[in-house]
């Protein structure tokens, strides 16, 4: 078994930045590719960005808001830990914010669909006033 852990959440003003990160509990981590998701109040959970378990590739959601120019998706295999940075946040990032990790992923894949992921966390709530 696999278990997540969110933490770095928190209440900042619009503009402001946060480093979200997520910790897993097994060696098996560096084998899988993980990534971000978001629920915002009343809305369906949706995909944010995604790494490669080698982490040679990245992908993020296409958006509006251009999240690729604002969030970063990071990962550090030897802390078995994924990072998303979230630069100039707006109100409309408020959400609570998920981690996942897809177990066999091929070399280089970013799955960015909610059933590809085998293990979730229990999100970190993110909220950016105006």
């Amino acid at each position: 078994q696999l278990q997540l852990v969110e933490s770095g959440g928190g209440l900042v003003q619009s503009g402001e930045s946060l480093r979200l990160s997520c910790a897993a509990s097994a060696r098996t981590f560096s084998s899988r590719a993980m990534g971000w998701f978001r629920q915002a109040p009343g809305k369906e959970r949706e995909f944010v960005a995604a790494i490669s378990w080698g982490g040679g590739s990245t992908y993020y959601a296409y958006h509006p808001d251009s999240l690729k120019g604002r969030f970063t998706i990071s990962r550090d295999n030897a802390k078995n830990t994924v990072y998303l940075q979230m630069n100039s946040l707006k109100p409309e990032d408020t959400a609570v914010y998920y981690c996942a990790a897809k177990s066999n992923s091929r070399l280089g894949y970013t799955p960015r669909f909610q059933y590809e992921y085998d293990y979730w966390g229990q999100g970190t709530q993110v909220t950016v006033s105006s």
